[in-house]
């Protein structure tokens, strides 16, 4: 049917590189990480005719029926040393393990040997944030995912909006990328109110609060929102701000100490994936002014939980919150002050954007991904590929 190789009598054989894969409790277990380790999760029901090799160092994974384990000895969390496994033994281990096709969900597949893959693009925001990162790791970026964008037999954005900017800044055929949107778990729903307020209790949390959920870097625009929270009247609500430190935080922490807020401001830190559906359910708002995302998952989970999400109006995001959502221009203090404000103060209006973020957060599920990625797959291997959207 699809013009490979299953008159052999086999399953197709596709090699997922997790190398990225992280259980550890921070930063690094966010992001691109949840999006793989769901990957690995549903995959192997979203399609009985593909068996799957993982490539990964991550000790604490087990893997699920359906998967072989190819676990690295080399400290791969390591970036020199994950890049080097990349280009030097990846493509020697998809050959040696057989794979008919190899995913590598992480902007960067190997240049040179090895067999067809598919890339996932997350975002361009090494390309238009430039600002935001290091100079090697935008360097690396930059140049890594260009050339693995124009090899990859087909390319995976995880938004309309991260499409359009493949095409626009890579100059790919669009009819090579495939949109397949994130999901959201199923344990992010709203929770009961008395294991709400427990979790209240036991975290010491204040009846109403402002919720923040990312990795604190530039680009999730959270100096713009400590200066909109400064303007808040008084008394205000406080904000809690979850996520791990990453790149360029420190100027977060300069701006709360300049506008005299750190008995209102609190760094959080990393939360565990299971406790978020408690964050997100516990808060009265998520905060989300974030200048670019590829897709913005805080901001459906948030949805999914029946929390009011006010957001920005730019990249991924309209498409993500659609009208269930607030949004606003995230350069502008006074406009997300505004935002924020009329959310606080109306009642009626929150409880709209409950149940209009739980009806769009519907949409979404990771099981619905996997499918979408299986399909991916099958086109890769297709003569002649197919239709840019799944």
């Amino acid at each position: 049917m699809f013009g490979v190789r299953e008159g052999r009598g086999r399953a197709l054989h596709v090699g997922v590189n997790a190398h990225l894969l992280s259980l550890d409790e921070s930063y690094r277990s966010a992001g691109i990480n949840w999006y793989i380790y769901n990957l690995l999760q549903h995959l192997p029901d979203a399609d009985p005719g593909i068996e799957y090799t993982v490539f990964l160092h991550e000790p604490g994974y087990v893997g699920r029926e359906g998967q072989r384990l190819w676990r690295s000895r080399l400290p791969t969390r390591r970036p020199p040393v994950r890049i080097a496994w990349e280009q030097a033994v990846q493509p020697w281990a998809a050959r040696r393990a057989g794979l008919d096709l190899l995913h590598c969900p992480a902007f960067v597949g190997p240049l040179a040997g090895g067999v067809p893959f598919v890339v996932t693009v997350h975002d361009l925001s090494f390309l238009l944030f430039p600002q935001g990162f290091r100079g090697w790791n935008r360097r690396y970026l930059r140049t890594l995912t260009g050339l693995s964008v124009r090899r990859a037999r087909r390319v995976v954005a995880v938004s309309e909006s991260t499409r359009q900017d493949l095409v626009q800044l890579y100059g790919l055929d669009p009819r090579r990328v495939d949109v397949v949107h994130n999901g959201v778990d199923a344990a992010f729903r709203p929770l009961p109110a008395a294991e709400v307020a427990a979790f209240r209790l036991r975290r010491g949390l204040p009846e109403r609060f402002l919720l923040f959920v990312g990795t604190l870097e530039p680009r999730k625009n959270i100096v713009r929102l400590v200066e909109a929270y400064a303007r808040l009247p008084a008394p205000r609500v406080p904000l809690m701000l979850v996520g791990g430190k990453g790149w360029f935080y420190e100027e977060v922490l300069v701006r709360v100490e300049e506008l005299d807020l750190a008995d209102e401001v609190c760094f959080v830190g990393y939360v565990p994936a299971e406790e978020l559906p408690y964050w997100y359910s516990a808060a009265e708002v998520l905060a989300y002014p974030s200048l670019y995302e590829g897709f913005g998952l805080p901001a459906l989970e948030a949805m999914a939980c029946g929390t009011p999400v006010v957001t920005s109006s730019t990249s991924s995001l309209p498409e993500v919150v659609g009208q269930a959502g607030m949004m606003v221009e995230p350069t502008d203090v006074a406009a997300l002050t505004a935002a924020l404000q009329r959310v606080l103060d109306d009642v009626g209006l929150r409880e709209e954007m409950r149940a209009a973020g739980q009806a769009r957060a519907a949409r979404f599920s990771w099981p619905e991904t996997a499918r979408a990625t299986a399909a991916v797959y099958r086109r890769a291997l297709a003569a002649g590929g197919g239709a840019a959207r799944v």
